[in-house]
């Protein structure tokens, strides 16, 4: 048994290092099994770079930036840094708040978050946006708080859908 083993092992090790089949087909004819090789379009990256020579980069991200995008930017921003900066909140209750501003990404990365430990307590001033004019999905807002500027990155399906939370980025120390 232990040496029926042994040599279908090193069938199975030979077979999977051998090239592909050439022969046995209809009439013995040769069959091609090695998969076709085809043209591949580059990829871009973000930032404008393309990843491949020759890559071209749209104007716009598919959606154009307007008053009404950032105005709602901001407002979301200044919301959800205002649930966010509440350390006496019950851990529920602050979740909940908190929640309804984030990404679903956003709201998993926060869950484990006790209120008790936050820092911030209050926003401070007018929130300020970090536009990217060729990106309408995403945003950058700057909410003063009464510890220093928190960064919040804020993100969007669709022209038409609510502006949420993806990350909040404590000030420097």
């Amino acid at each position: 048994m232990k040496r029926t083993l042994t040599a279908l092992a090193a069938v199975l090790l030979c077979t999977a290092c051998a090239p592909p089949s050439t022969g046995g087909g209809p009439e013995r004819q040769p069959v091609l099994t090695s998969p076709a090789v085809t043209s591949i379009a580059p990829s871009l990256s973000t930032g404008g770079r393309s990843q491949a020579p020759g890559g071209t980069v749209p104007p716009t991200s598919g959606i154009a930036w307007d008053d009404e995008s950032k105005t709602e930017a901001v407002a979301v921003a200044t919301w959800a840094m205002a649930d966010y900066a509440r350390p006496g909140t019950d851990a529920a209750l602050w979740a909940n708040d908190f929640a309804r501003w984030l990404t679903p990404q956003a709201t998993a990365d926060y869950s484990t978050v006790d209120p008790a430990n936050i820092p911030v307590t209050r926003v401070t001033g007018p929130a300020t946006l970090a536009v990217d004019e060729a990106n309408g999905y995403g945003v950058t807002v700057t909410v003063p708080t009464d510890i220093g500027p928190y960064a919040l990155q804020l993100l969007r399906i669709s022209k038409d859908s609510t502006w949420k939370v993806n990350r909040l980025t404590p000030p420097a120390s």
